[in-house]
């Protein structure tokens, strides 16, 4: 086995037993579950608007080099400049390149769940660049030294108490201060580090092609700062991020901030087509998109799993998720968790080493059934399974129980010759493992169904 499969085992057994951390997430997922509840009363038909969601984005899938191109020339009309990165390496490289050119000390980040994926905070830090992440929750992350628990929620594993320790630990805040007082102290922070950064990151909620613009919805407004006071504005984006038209914004802002948040529309929408013109008062004076493959290619090869590259990023399937909320954000040790992360991750970082988390599902379907834009979660993990079995990513020992197993099933006389005594010891010995020291394995039957049926038939005669 891998080493992030044991990794991912040893801590799951430890988040899925604490209490503490089962009853905060508990707590946080109830409140977005009553917010989304609400949030979807707005639509007059929401599968109507779910089904077109899917379309459009199943298009764009289905013809991703026509829309990037369409972006790139619209983009570059406006006097931004496209970077296409290859792989994290590329990105980072090309991130660092124009930091050096602007000799840059300072840089603000927000809404940027995509350079988890590369780690570039860790490389900015190690060129001797100061990287601050100012929307609250990654702020919250950063400071605790972790990494974002929820692609929407960073910090949705800790309780109000705990980040008052963390504040009272790292800035001398009252050890009881509310949400409110964290929230003002942060605020007067980051204001300071808005007007005094170099370097604004960002990454793109949609890239819209026809127009060449890049979108951001937000609610604490950070990443509005984040690319109006610096002199340069830098957008780290996935090349599935796109969609056709700027009207289609007007299904997907909703879409996103219903499922997303609860919300009927998110605070702040921002739409950016370029750096500041010559008319204009502000804004940055260069602007850069790197458009960032990172084996997303692999995926898109994929017939059956590319429909996952139509994912919106709301984190719905998370918070339905039975397996997410038992074992929560960390345990996946990837960017992307949840039933979502397990569908991308084993193509984006290897099949071989993360193949685990395809089979980290109860296949109930209910992150299928919640998803805005109808990717069938739940049937991807499947191809994902018989793929990683295709390639060989199975053990000797694997191969042997299931080739018994399909043996003995195949043939209704191979499955009579043991007697269920026999057939019990036997389940003891090869799945008990497997099953978990927690769980009591289920027995077979004193008698199988064939000879219940055949004593009701012989007693009728």
């Amino acid at each position: 086995m891998s080493d992030s499969y044991n990794k991912f085992v040893a801590d799951s057994e430890k988040k899925a037993f604490d209490k503490v951390h089962r009853a905060t997430v508990a707590f946080n997922i109830s409140r977005y579950d009553a917010a989304v509840v609400k949030g979807k009363e707005q639509y007059l038909n929401l599968e109507l608007a779910k089904q077109r969601g899917a379309h459009i984005k199943n298009k764009v899938v289905t013809d991703l080099a026509k829309y990037l191109v369409d972006f790139e020339s619209a983009f570059q009309s406006h006097g931004g400049k496209i970077i296409w990165a290859q792989d994290g390496a590329e990105a980072v490289s090309e991130v660092l390149k124009i930091a050096k050119r602007q000799q840059a000390k300072n840089v603000v980040k927000s809404k940027t769940m995509v350079t988890e994926e590369i780690s570039l905070n860790e490389h900015l830090e190690k060129a001797g660049i100061e990287s601050l992440e100012t929307d609250l929750g990654e702020y919250i992350v950063q400071l605790a030294g972790e990494k974002p628990y929820h692609i929407v929620t960073p910090a949705m594993h800790k309780s109000k108490e705990q980040v008052a320790e963390l504040f009272n630990e790292k800035f001398g805040l009252d050890a009881t201060s509310t949400p409110q007082e964290i929230t003002a102290y942060v605020r007067e922070l980051l204001r300071k580090k808005f007007v005094n950064a170099d370097i604004g990151i960002t990454g793109a909620n949609f890239l819209v092609a026809d127009i060449g613009a890049v979108c951001l919805t937000e609610n604490e407004g950070n990443a509005m700062m984040s690319m109006s006071f610096p002199k340069v504005h830098i957008v780290i984006a996935g090349i599935e991020k796109l969609i056709p038209k700027l009207r289609d914004l007007d299904l997907f802002w909703p879409l996103l901030a219903t499922y997303g948040t609860g919300q009927n529309i998110t605070v702040y929408n921002s739409i950016v087509t370029g750096p500041r013109q010559e008319d204009e008062n502000d804004g940055p004076e260069e602007m850069y998109v790197i458009l960032l493959d990172n084996n997303r290619t692999e995926i898109l090869a994929h017939k059956n799993q590319r429909r996952a590259l139509g994912c919106i990023r709301c984190g719905a399937c998370l918070n339905v998720c039975p397996v997410y909320k038992g074992i929560g954000g960390h345990a996946y040790g990837t960017t992307y968790s949840g039933p979502i992360g397990s569908v991308i991750t084993p193509w984006m970082r290897g099949m071989k080493e993360y193949k685990h988390l395809s089979f980290a599902s109860s296949l109930c379907g209910s992150c299928t059934e919640v998803c805005p834009v109808k990717i069938n979660l739940h049937e991807l993990l499947l191809y994902n399974r018989n793929d990683s079995v295709k390639e060989g990513h199975t053990t000797r020992a694997e191969k042997s129980v299931m080739f018994a197993f399909k043996t003995a099933m195949g043939k209704r006389r191979f499955m009579d010759l043991l007697s269920a005594k026999n057939k019990n010891k036997l389940l003891k010995k090869f799945f008990a493992a497997g099953w978990g020291p927690r769980r009591e394995l289920p027995e077979v039957a004193p008698k199988s169904f064939k000879q219940l049926w055949d004593e009701r038939r012989e007693g009728k005669k």
